[in-house]
């Protein structure tokens, strides 16, 4: 199995030189069953490491190119009736895939946004009193502008939270960048790109990552963590329950990524910012930011 991950690293790197950072935090949520939140600046490939992440899975994949004027129907899609049969029938809309490449989801506005909360929490979607089942692995890989942007709608905190981690791209190295520029990363492999995993593959690997050992000492440092984050005056609140679920779920999926079955403070270390950043706000006049914030609890709070 862990071949066959290492395959699937490598070639998504491959298109995406220089981020062997973000290609190995993506498969880690994706790994732990959770959806992903790309945000940065437009043209750093955010969009290309999505597609890339869906070709590498052999997933079935829609992507949505969200906008100012979408409705929540364009996404789940709508009952209809149709004349020739005197019925009315569902026409499911482009959510009912294996994986959904929403792009620029902050592009659209709160209610369209919010058409994704069951779907990304119960993999189902509900339409005038029926409940249809979404496919199974279901996934969002999300790309969103900074807020500072034009033309951006804030997502709300309980968006936020049904993303299992958020990532930023930043600029390529040089040498990253040079490859780019000489048609030897990017889009002019992607094309090409093949699946290197199947269904079945992916959804046993799913399972080995349920069972990595998380031990007593382990769960205590995740507890001394979370109260830090209720406790601590420059943040307006601390850390949910589900925050240190995720935590612990990426952590064990990291672990594995790194050939052990068991999560050691290291693991919880390397994925707590992409976890925790986004799931927290400071507190009114704080003369910090969040990401200091984390950068000194890591520091502070003792591992064993």
């Amino acid at each position: 199995m862990q071949n066959i991950i290492d395959g699937a690293i490598a070639s998504v790197s491959s298109v995406l030189q220089g981020k062997p950072s973000q290609v190995k935090l993506s498969f880690a949520c994706l790994l732990a069953k959770g959806h992903l939140l790309v945000e940065d600046l437009p043209g750093m490939g955010k969009t290309t490491l999505a597609t890339a992440l869906a070709k590498a899975l052999g997933l079935d994949y829609s992507r949505v190119q969200f906008t100012s004027d979408m409705l929540p129907a364009d996404i789940l899609g709508a009952t209809v009736f149709e004349k020739a049969s005197s019925s009315f029938r569902f026409h499911p809309g482009p959510i009912f895939t294996q994986l959904l490449l929403a792009d620029e989801i902050n592009r659209t506005t709160p209610k369209t946004q919010s058409a994704l909360l069951e779907a990304m929490a119960e993999r189902q979607v509900s339409i005038e009193g029926e409940t249809h089942p979404l496919p199974s692995p279901f996934f969002v890989i999300a790309t969103q502008n900074p807020s500072a942007q034009f033309g951006t709608f804030p997502l709300p905190e309980s968006q936020l939270d049904r993303f299992l981690l958020r990532i930023t791209m930043g600029y390529p190295h040089a040498d990253a960048e040079r490859a780019l520029l000489k048609g030897e990363a990017g889009l002019s492999r992607l094309h090409d790109m093949q699946s290197t995993l199947t269904l079945e593959q992916l959804q046993a690997i799913q399972k080995r990552v349920d069972v990595v050992h998380a031990s007593d000492s382990l769960l205590d440092y995740i507890q001394r963590l979370l109260a830090y984050t209720r406790n601590e005056p420059r943040l307006a609140y601390g850390i949910s329950p589900r925050g240190g679920l995720a935590l612990l779920q990426v952590a064990k999926a990291w672990a594995f990524l790194h050939n052990r079955d068991y999560v050691v403070p290291e693991d919880i270390q390397a994925v707590l910012v992409p976890v925790f950043l986004h799931r927290l706000e400071l507190a009114a006049d704080s003369p910090s930011d969040a990401a200091a914030v984390l950068d000194q609890m890591i520091g502070q709070v003792p591992a064993n």
